[in-house]
């Protein structure tokens, strides 16, 4: 086999974005609280960037373009296709600013702007001392707290080196997942079963109630007490019938056990308020504070207008100071550093400007949408897809999916995030489209009104919807009924 070197020519089409562009649809995908930490974090880095109303100035700063400032005329109109579509003037030119100021200014001059210099670092560095200093203390572990209450007991060393080693082996639910042998095996120092067996004793009398339990019968027991009602056939339910409980076979476990339906009922009861994971309440996530980008505003009219909540983000604009500076015609590398500093200050307040009016149009559009939805509930939504809004905004369906990420809004109804507004449906006997919400919703309150001694069936749930204009297949009212975590027939029967 030989090989050979030589040049081929050959023509194709890339789609090429641009770093700034890509920023710009970074800058829209983000919440407003992110954006108030982005615009924060380019004042910091940006010297020319101050807040307050913008000045005249900066707009009409002219800088003589060198060869390299012409980018590539082949990546413009990909760029453009990929952001605008349809013949919406208004978003054209909101994007068009963009684009120009991404062709006019080279991108490795923006690139050199990035952090390099020992003055970066020691920034960077102490930005990292900062949200160290200020982050929140962690809370106290499982393993911490067990470990704690362990100190007050007495035991030889070897015990209590086990027994933290076993309590640091247990998984979020406060189990154990292996055998005490396999433990032993792994822990090695010649530590025996005796004390192997000791240890875990110790543990298993530790709060909360379960943990150290090798499996979920174990646990279930060990929060089991000799005051508790009906004790003998709670032990028994969970010795023998846990299966037969998830099932809600109560005839079966009657006929085994010889307890009567109302006893094992009662048992049952007692039974649902042991904690299967006892671990879990120590390892939960704060709940995050959600900050709404948008509120809906309804006037006299019953019309529904959507504006910014924009308090949080500042108003920006180009330092007169810096202004000044370039006017008074400075050394070329002053000149060149403000002149990278003016541009990436303009992008950013354009990109910010151009987010604040994407995402008011967009919600805008979907509030028209959804006015029913708005006036009387969740049950009146209405079958909306992506594409519909994209194409009535004038922008290119990604867009509009970028712009809804993660974005909350403030409704009359209470506060939803924009993609609660979104989904598909199917069609009503009289052929209007129907919301698959609204389907969840009319099959929850048919369960939810049926007789439970003699619960419907999947057919007859299907029936039911029928006989409320809603035409399903049996498959997919199946579907539904899991996702919404209603059990069976069988198990909805009570005795």
């Amino acid at each position: 086999m030989q090989l050979n070197i030589g040049q081929q020519m050959r023509m194709g089409q890339v789609m090429k974005m641009a770093p700034r562009m890509i920023q710009s649809m970074e800058i829209l995908q983000l919440p407003v609280m992110a954006l108030q930490e982005r615009i924060e974090q380019e004042r910091i880095e940006n010297p020319l960037l101050e807040e307050g109303p913008s000045i005249e100035g900066p707009d009409d700063l002219e800088f003589e373009p060198g060869p390299r400032d012409e980018a590539p005329s082949n990546t413009k109109e990909v760029e453009r296709q990929e952001l605008v579509v349809g013949k919406d003037e208004n978003s054209a030119a909101d994007f068009e600013r963009l684009l120009e100021m991404s062709s006019e200014w080279p991108e490795d001059n923006y690139a050199s702007s990035s952090s390099k210099s020992s003055n970066r670092i020691d920034e960077e560095s102490d930005r990292q001392h900062d949200a160290m200093t200020n982050m929140v203390s962690r809370p106290q572990s499982l393993q911490d707290y067990m470990i704690e209450q362990f100190a007050y007991f007495k035991c030889e060393p070897l015990v209590r080196e086990f027994a933290e080693y076993l309590i640091n082996s247990l998984d979020a639910d406060g189990r154990l997942k292996s055998t005490i042998g396999e433990y032993v095996q792994h822990f090695g120092n010649s530590v025996t079963m005796d004390d192997a067996q000791q240890a875990l004793r110790l543990i298993q009398k530790l709060d909360p109630p379960g943990v150290g339990a090798r499996d979920l019968k174990e646990c279930l027991l060990l929060q089991v007490k000799p005051e508790t009602p009906h004790r003998e056939v709670v032990v028994a339910l969970i010795t023998e019938h846990l299966e037969d409980l998830a099932a809600n076979r109560l005839p079966v476990i009657e006929r085994k056990t010889g307890f009567t339906i109302d006893e094992i009922k009662e048992a049952w009861e007692q039974l649902r308020k042991l904690d299967p994971h006892p671990g879990r309440g120590y390892n939960s996530e704060p709940n995050q504070q959600v900050t709404p980008d948008l509120a809906v505003d309804r006037d006299e009219d019953g019309k529904y207008t959507v504006r910014l909540i924009d308090e949080y983000i500042p108003q920006l604009r180009i330092s007169r100071k810096y202004v000044e500076m370039l006017k008074a015609n400075p050394d070329a590398q002053t000149r060149e550093y403000i002149k990278r500093k003016v541009e990436s200050a303009k992008w950013l307040i354009e990109s910010v400007e151009q987010r604040q009016r994407t995402l008011q149009r967009v919600a805008q559009s979907i509030c028209d949408h959804q006015k029913e939805f708005l006036d009387y509930g969740p049950e009146f939504i209405k079958p909306l897809k992506m594409q519909q809004v994209a194409e009535e905004v004038g922008i290119h369906v990604t867009t509009v999916s970028r712009a809804v990420d993660d974005k909350w809004i403030q409704t009359p109804r209470g506060q939803f995030p924009l993609k609660r507004f979104f989904g598909g449906g199917t069609t009503s006997a009289e052929g209007e489209e129907v919301a698959w919400d609204r389907v969840r919703l009319k099959l929850l309150e048919i369960v939810e009104k049926e007789d439970k001694n003699e619960p419907l069936s999947d057919d007859d749930l299907v029936k039911a919807l029928e006989a409320e204009g809603l035409t399903l297949a049996r498959r997919t009212v199946t579907k539904y009924r899991k996702a919404l975590n209603i059990p069976s027939s069988r198990q909805r029967r009570q005795y």
